[in-house]
């Protein structure tokens, strides 16, 4: 009965995830935490101990993530507090949204390269002006791999360590990262730490993650590969599912990448640069959802056992 607790939870939000995918219109606390962020930084990051006033933030929010949702969880009668973990279940969930945003890429890039630049622009956090319609597709795939770890699989392991508190926390830990974590002038002090805990909280799950997509595409051979190139990448952690997935579409990834004004060159992971299609996206969409299932099957199984 006490597994049964988390597990119908989680079912019931993934179902919903697979239905809707995120919540357009629907108050989102990924949101929430993004403006706690703005705010956080734009107060903080000035002056003199930019590092050091980067922690006190990171730390205040992720501690006060896990211990606000613990507190309210804790005082909620059982119906009321179940619906309350699935809902909080679902926005942590974005495999449908993210697959939906990769094929809208493709089929934008297919209609105009101008189209093709502006929708992967809405994934990816780096300057898509001057990509090649190559670099456009290479783009959403890379994105596509490492948001399998980042938007599911990461999520459902604290979930199955941690619970809906625990879940909740990576994703401010996530959020973090994604504004503040990078290396330019401006975050390269205030938001180090953010990037370095975002490393901490992913390096099981992005290895666990192209783990299940070689699972998934039946190549267990690729392990070798993924071992060989999954540290070819400036994120301890990226390149694993990246190239776990350049492994499976036999394709390159990496090269140079524009952040804020400043090119930022990446190793090439895989070696077969050939021509990218709107098939490599299919397959790579479901790599994506087989790995989700075999994720979701594992933490059942664990709150189950």
């Amino acid at each position: 009965m006490v597994g049964l607790i988390d597990v119908l939870p989680l079912l019931l939000a993934w179902i919903l995830d697979l239905c809707l995918g995120d919540p357009v219109r629907l108050p989102h606390p990924v949101v929430a935490f993004g403006k706690l962020i703005s705010k956080g930084e734009h107060a903080l990051n000035r002056g003199t101990y930019r590092k050091l006033k980067g922690v006190l933030l990171d730390m205040v929010l992720v501690v006060g993530t896990y211990t606000l949702t613990a507190f309210m969880l804790g005082c909620l009668p059982t119906v009321t507090g179940f619906l309350v973990n699935t809902l909080l279940i679902f926005y942590c969930l974005a495999g449908t949204t993210l697959i939906r945003e990769v094929k809208e890429v493709f089929r934008a890039v297919d209609r105009s390269l101008d189209e093709g630049r502006k929708q992967v622009a809405r994934i990816v956090g780096r300057d898509t002006s001057k990509l090649s319609a190559q670099e456009v597709r290479a783009a959403a795939l890379e994105t596509l791999a490492e948001n399998l770890s980042d938007g599911v699989i990461a999520p459902l392991f604290w979930y199955a360590l941690m619970g809906v508190p625990g879940m909740l926390a990576y994703k401010m830990v996530n959020t973090l990262d994604s504004m503040i974590g990078y290396r330019n002038d401006r975050y390269k002090d205030f938001g180090c730490f953010a990037a370095r805990l975002d490393d901490v909280a992913n390096y099981i799950p992005a290895r666990l993650t192209a783990f299940l997509m070689v699972l998934a595409s039946g190549k267990l051979s690729l392990l070798g590969f993924v071992w060989k190139y999954g540290d070819q990448h400036a994120s301890p952690n990226s390149g694993y599912p990246e190239a776990a997935l350049a492994g499976i579409l036999n394709c390159r990834f990496g090269g140079p990448h524009n952040y804020f004004g400043q090119e930022v060159w990446k190793p090439f992971i895989g070696h077969n640069n050939r021509l990218l299609t709107s098939e490599d996206m299919k397959v790579a969409a479901r790599i994506n959802r087989l790995a989700e299932v075999m994720m979701i099957g594992v933490v059942v199984v664990k709150f189950l056992c």
